[in-house]
């Protein structure tokens, strides 16, 4: 940028208005990621439509002449200044820090790398183009601003000024953008307990501002000791061995076939794409000198250092790497596992996971009295070995064990226990509420001792899942999860009256809606209809029927009548829709 900056301030000083401009952006980024995402927005047009008027203005100038010998170059020379433009290419990754303020980010993370990929491509292959096309490379070699040397051989001083402030604003993306993604990782580091608890302080808007802060102070400390060109390979060096390694970390993560391991997206051609990816970047690194090797091998060492005298107390856990060793018959660890099932509960639910539908269809018990753990999970049993060929017994013991080794999971005082059986044709729920709690036996498996303490719950869900589909399984289990977390959970599982409501309870505010048939609206034509007739929204289903003070159970051929609340479940979308066409208003079924 400074370099750009002299053409119009050819006597300034770089280095302060380099700082000032990280403290300005620092600024900028303190208000919020929304805000600062619009600033980022509206840079990226600016550069965009001067970079198309760059490109149109310069091809009728290209002189194909000038492209003669422009391979004519050393293997290792293309390598090593690959490896040192890598850094063009980090904008791209910068989005992944930012998935906690991204919707749907399993798939809109994906569209966005592969849109900024292509996007970046494109532009730098014309941009290449029209630059050696028009300038000859002799006398772009060692030019900082090669952009500007072009633009001024086809359209003069108003080309030069043009494409300086489309370059100026490019690195202020770059920076705005490095500012926003660095200041996340401190704060996710943070609340893994990796690094201190300072750095995960937020503000009234979710904003980081003391991990932005110490960013930009550390920001402009690089500024102030290093020279861009170090700078630059040094950058480059990280992004490649950041790289590197998320690549050797998918291996590993695929090869310890953990069942609670669900991507939304999966990689193509593995392994292959992750061993070129590893391989590609340590030759980029090495090619460009032993100081950019140097600062690798110094990342590492630091890195471990840090892990063994600071991280490695502060967390109970090690990684999936011990996963491949139990397949070896050395050690396994069951945390990793609990920990991927956490993060489940966050990703946004899959449309073909019929959560909905086994709600409705669940098993209810509800008891006044103090509890038995184990009388409850009789019943369960005894209920599930109804539908297949697998003993009520096994499936008891199955359920007992879970708890006392710390496969079942235990989360504000509700008690999930799940199996995986053979032969299951679809998953079973049991919804079980002990007004007066139960108490039950249970390992912490996040906790390095073997030792089973007693705690009390106010609820258990007992799922049952196929074999065949494990990773449903735990989806399912995450949705269970995520919904008992929320604030309203446990007011509308104590307030619910009857099996129909605690059904109710069960399910996300979002994920169903209530309809009563009256004649005061457009929902009267429904009435003396059977659910066929109506044709509600694909992706909606009417779980139950509240008649008088009857909860019905209803199929297509149901007959609706006038003074029926309906409980419609499905997907958000499709609920939307019903809300429009009768002109409902969404509240909640407790309140």
């Amino acid at each position: 940028m400074g370099a750009y900056l002299q053409i119009f301030f050819p006597d300034v000083e770089i280095i302060p208005i380099s700082i000032g401009i990280a403290f300005i952006l620092g600024l900028v980024n303190l208000l919020g990621s929304k805000k600062s995402g619009t600033f980022q927005i509206v840079l990226l047009v600016f550069l965009i439509s001067i970079l198309v008027v760059f490109i149109i203005g310069g091809i009728s100038e290209v002189k194909t002449e000038n492209f003669s010998g422009i391979f004519d170059t050393e293997f290792t020379s293309l390598f090593s200044t690959a490896g040192f433009v890598f850094m063009s290419y980090i904008g791209i990754t910068k989005v992944i820090s930012l998935a906690e303020e991204i919707s749907r980010p399993e798939i809109n993370l994906v569209r966005g790398i592969f849109w900024a990929l292509g996007t970046s491509l494109i532009i730098y292959v014309l941009g290449l183009i029209i630059m050696v096309g028009v300038i000859p490379m002799d006398t772009l070699a060692g030019s900082l601003i090669p952009a500007a040397v072009a633009a001024e051989a086809f359209s003069g001083r108003t080309g030069v000024i043009l494409i300086s402030f489309a370059a100026i604003f490019s690195f202020l993306s770059v920076a705005n953008a490095g500012i926003l993604s660095a200041s996340r990782y401190p704060l996710a580091m943070s609340r893994d307990h990796l690094i201190p608890t300072i750095f995960r302080k937020i503000d009234s808007k979710g904003t980081p501002f003391v991990s932005i802060i110490i960013s930009v102070l550390i920001i402009a400390a690089i500024i102030y000791f290093l020279n861009p060109t170090t700078i630059a390979k040094l950058t480059s060096t990280f992004l490649l061995l950041l790289f590197s390694i998320t690549c050797f970390s998918v291996i590993i993560m695929r090869e310890s076939k953990i069942e609670s391991y669900d991507p939304s997206f999966k990689s193509p051609f593995y392994p292959w794409m992750q061993i070129f990816g590893i391989v590609s970047s340590f030759i980029f690194i090495m090619e460009m000198g032993w100081m950019p090797f140097l600062f690798s091998v110094t990342l590492i060492i630091a890195g471990s250092l840090w892990y063994f005298y600071y991280a490695k107390g502060h967390v109970l856990r090690t990684g999936a790497i011990y996963n491949i060793f139990e397949r070896l018959g050395q050690y396994k660890y069951a945390g990793i596992d609990y920990e991927l099932r956490d993060l489940m509960k966050k990703r946004t639910p899959k449309k073909e996971d019929p959560f909905d539908e086994i709600v409705a269809k669940s098993f209810i018990i509800d008891i006044d009295e103090i509890s038995n753990f184990e009388e409850i999970a009789k019943q369960v049993a005894e209920w599930i070995s109804e539908d297949i060929n697998y003993p009520a017994k096994k499936i008891l013991k199955e359920f007992l064990d879970g708890t006392r080794i710390g496969a079942t999971p235990v989360i504000r005082q509700i008690a999930l226990p799940h199996l995986i059986i053979d032969g299951l044709e679809n998953p079973k729920l049991a919804l079980v509420r002990p007004k007066k709690g139960v108490k039950i036996l249970y390992k912490n498996p996040l906790s390095q001792s073997d030792e089973i303490t007693e705690v009390i719950v106010k609820a258990v869900f007992f799922l049952v899942s196929p074999k065949k589909n494990p990773t449903q399984h735990l989806r399912i289990l995450a949705r269970i999860a995520s919904r008992v977390e929320e604030n309203s959970f446990f007011k509308d599982w104590d307030r619910a009256k009857n099996p129909h409501e605690l059904k109710i309870a069960m399910l996300h505010y979002e994920r169903f809606l209530y309809l009563k048939i009256s004649n005061r609206d457009e929902t009267i034509n429904m009435s003396e209809n059977s659910l066929q007739q109506i044709n509600l929204p694909k992706g909606s289903l009417v779980a139950w029927i509240r008649r008088n003070n009857d909860n019905i159970i209803p199929d297509g051929s149901t007959i609706l009548k006038e003074n029926d609340i309906l409980t419609i479940i499905g997907e958000p979308d499709s609920l939307d829709e019903i809300v429009k066409k009768y002109h409902l208003i969404r509240t909640n079924y407790f309140e």
